[in-house]
């Protein structure tokens, strides 16, 4: 009978190689749905953020932006 034993036929070093792999997947998982994004998808947008945004469009005036922003 042949005793096959330590004749180097185990994994080696390629387990690190499935390492990378997964730190790769749970890097690119938590990129695409990490809290960061999440939380700016479902942001609301509070009114002042608004009247900045028609502030900065020209669409009202200097006057009328400070007037609402009082008001708000």
């Amino acid at each position: 009978m042949m005793n096959f034993g330590n004749m180097g036929w185990g994994m080696g070093y390629w387990w690190i190689g499935g390492l990378v792999m997964m730190a790769l997947f749970v890097w690119l998982l938590y990129t695409l749905f990490g809290r960061n994004s999440v939380e700016n998808r479902y942001r609301m947008e509070t009114a002042r953020d608004i009247l900045l945004k028609r502030y900065a469009r020209g669409e009202i005036t200097k006057e009328e932006y400070n007037s609402i922003l009082k008001d708000i």
